[in-house]
């Protein structure tokens, strides 16, 4: 061994469940936030880019007040804000508690990506809603 191997301090490994905890930390508090700082009211979030410069409601747009009607209870506000948010939240809270269950339980053998249909597919669900809540026929899917 060299003298400047010896003289650099090894690097500490974070355990393995401070990234899930951590976007778990962050995703409450800005659920929190939201929940506290109405987006409903003017002045408090700025506009969406897109919907300022288009006129036209990208998917994400509604998502705000969305969770701000889940954090008060309201369902049925939070769908006329944002339907695909609503349909998304349950898979992104299984997956979430899965990584984090692997966090602190690793798997025995490598889990492998997910298979390309289901990355497809969920690309294919948010063109198709960014599209339909733009068309007079589907306006129940633009937000309010």
């Amino acid at each position: 061994m060299t003298a400047e191997a010896d003289s650099t301090p090894q690097r500490r490994r974070l355990h393995p469940a401070v990234a899930p905890l951590l976007v778990g930390a962050a995703a409450v508090t800005a659920a929190a936030m939201v929940h506290f700082v109405d987006p409903n009211e003017p002045g408090h979030y700025p506009t969406c880019p897109w919907l300022m410069v288009t006129g036209t409601f990208c998917p994400g747009c509604g998502t705000m007040r969305c969770i701000h009607a889940l954090t008060n209870l309201d369902i049925v506000g939070a769908l006329q804000m944002n339907v695909l948010t609503v349909a998304m939240l349950p898979i992104l809270a299984v997956s979430y508690f899965a990584w984090l269950y692997r966090s602190f339980r690793p798997p025995r053998r490598q889990l492998g990506m997910a298979h390309p249909f289901w990355l497809w597919l969920l690309l294919v669900v948010i063109l198709a809603f960014w599209l339909l809540r733009n068309l007079p026929f589907a306006a129940f899917l633009a937000p309010g």
